[in-house]
């Protein structure tokens, strides 16, 4: 049994992977800023009013987690909303960076003593935040403060390898969830089960890789 550290929990992708690494047995601290009935009859330990945003919350969320020794750390919290150049509004486009690419690495410095040698860190940023793979534009927040995500982890890669800590960069796909207002073309179900076997195949031969849930590598 390992025991699992998960953000964002209370509904979509963040919701499904408590539920599925709880099934298998695993014991998952999953973390909310606000509860889900759906949440609550997973049966895992949850730590709300958690904002990864924000550095006295995940202060306290450190202090509740204390010296319990995490097995593997996935940073899953995000936001999305949508600007193109005709429309930017940078307040959005700040929040985004605050929650996609501050938020895992706040979260994963604060609890860097709770990594032993063995552990995985997870990051569930976007294709879109792809340099190679974007052939529309559009999206400025979200596709930056992905690619930003995608530094933060590679730069992980390498402070947390000597730890024995291996780290992906997982791109979950296009996911039915609230976050992309229902649409998609894969559900949440489908999503989080392949983000677990792209988990549980990580080591430190492919740290700071970038991989699809179907289980290939994406271009940077």
């Amino acid at each position: 049994m390992a025991r699992i550290f998960i953000t964002g929990t209370n509904q979509g992708i963040g919701l499904e992977l408590a539920r599925q690494y709880t099934q298998r047995g695993d014991e998952v601290l999953a973390t909310c800023r606000t509860v889900s009935s759906a949440l609550r009859a997973v049966g895992c330990e949850i730590i709300e009013n958690v904002d990864v945003a924000d550095d006295s919350s995940v202060g306290v969320l450190a202090q509740v987690v204390g010296r319990r020794k995490l097995d593997m750390l996935i940073n899953n919290a995000g936001i999305l909303t949508s600007e193109s150049f005709n429309t930017l509004d940078y307040d959005h486009m700040r929040a985004q960076y605050e929650v996609n690419a501050l938020g895992p690495l706040r979260v994963t410095h604060r609890l860097r003593e709770n990594l032993g040698a063995g552990a995985k860190v997870g990051l569930v940023t976007s294709r879109v935040g792809s340099m190679q793979d974007n052939s529309s534009g559009g999206n400025y927040g979200y596709r930056m403060s992905k690619a930003a995500a995608n530094m933060a982890g590679v730069n992980l890669s390498h402070d947390l390898r000597p730890r024995g800590v291996a780290v992906a960069l997982l791109h979950p796909g296009y996911v039915r969830t609230n976050m992309t207002g229902g649409n998609g073309i894969t559900d949440a179900v489908t999503a989080a089960g392949g983000l677990i076997e792209c988990m549980d195949a990580l080591s430190l031969e492919t740290t700071g890789t970038f991989w699809h849930a179907e289980g290939y590598e994406l271009p940077w």
